[in-house]
């Protein structure tokens, strides 16, 4: 499978201020003592040990390095990185690692969350970090079903989909997560698959290692409670013409097709020898061929769908706040701050 690339920028530096470790660093230093607990053949196994496996390569000392999750599955995730790390509330992560990133420059924060705890309960704090563009790199494992409750649908089960709470099928409309973070005008989007190991460290690398909110959508298994949920797509059967792998400069093509659009401005199959396939731009200012990728189900596009530079939330404040203090207007204290301004005297 051909891999995803890095686009070399200095404008895409995530760690600027984060100090450096000067050791080496291995997979051992970034594995906690905490024995992992999730159920046999469940795809966070292998996200766990891709992380673990490409954070020595970031080169950040550990105790600069942040991981938050939310509620579900996927957020027992900090327990099992030997970083700092924070299990905290139910879709609230990303407003947990806003506020971090905003008032610690030198950490490196991830957030880890599942398609329940983002997209349901998270939807807002998760639509909001995006537009704001935080210096976060989201990662949203994707199973279509909730898992630690027991197997009730999600926000991107698929209509239909028999659950505990939906005995006679699923009648909603599944999120496209990636769809709805373009929508917030994401500066990098992407999606990879749990059982490739090379894939998923490639595309991990390249989210982290940008400045911005990157987001990663992880289509993951659930062997209990919804097992073979992407087979159309990673099955050996399938893998040929179930995925488009998205690569810079190169067609946008399965094995066995290729993509461009019609007389409507759709994206439809066409031969590998048609002369209007599309070749791939993850760094296109406008969004609308990364959002039809995006909307893809069958071939399905993994890899980089976009990588835009734009300054994040956090830079903005902090230079912000560097001006105020240079050009020493308004108040010094708190005490002055509350007595300043229209202020009046009840007797």
């Amino acid at each position: 499978m051909s891999e995803p690339v890095l686009i070399a920028s200095p404008t895409l530096k995530a760690f600027d201020g984060v100090p450096r470790e000067a050791a080496a660093q291995s997979k051992k230093d970034y594995t906690s003592d905490q024995e992992v607990r999730w159920c046999p053949g469940c795809g966070d196994y292998a996200v766990l040990s891709a992380m673990q496996g490409f954070m020595p390569d970031l080169g950040l000392k550990r105790e600069n390095v942040v991981f938050i999750s939310g509620i579900g599955c996927s957020s027992r995730f900090p327990y099992y990185m030997n970083t700092y790390g924070m299990h905290s509330i139910h879709g609230r992560a990303p407003a947990i690692a806003t506020g971090l990133a905003i008032t610690r420059p030198d950490l490196a924060v991830f957030v880890v969350t599942g398609d329940g705890d983002a997209l349901s309960i998270g939807g807002n704090h998760f639509i909001h970090a995006i537009r704001r563009n935080i210096n976060l790199t989201i990662l949203l494992f994707n199973n279509r079903i909730y898992g630690l409750t027991k197997g009730q649908y999600s926000p991107t089960s698929e209509p239909g989909t028999v659950t505990k709470s939906t005995p006679f099928g699923s009648l909603d409309r599944p999120f496209s997560a990636l769809s709805l973070a373009l929508g917030a005008e994401a500066t990098f989007v992407a999606r990879t698959i749990d059982s490739d190991r090379k894939h998923l460290t490639r595309t991990l690398t390249a989210a982290a290692t940008h400045r911005g909110t990157a987001v990663v959508e992880i289509m993951q298994n659930c062997p209990i409670y919804n097992d073979g949920t992407w087979d159309d797509v990673v099955d050996s059967d399938h893998r040929g013409s179930g995925v488009v792998d998205l690569v810079d400069g190169e067609p946008i093509a399965s094995a066995t097709q290729g993509l461009r659009r019609n007389a409507r401005g759709e994206l439809e199959v066409c031969g590998l020898d048609d002369s209007g396939v599309l070749v791939h731009d993850s760094s296109a200012q406008e969004p609308s061929t990364a959002f039809a990728l995006a909307r893809l189900s069958v071939p399905m596009a993994i890899g980089v769908l976009r990588q835009v530079a734009r300054p994040s939330y956090d830079d903005l404040v902090r230079e912000q706040l560097a001006d105020a203090a240079e050009a020493e207007t308004g108040p010094r204290d708190i005490a002055a701050l509350l007595g300043s301004g229209a202020t009046w005297t009840i007797d």
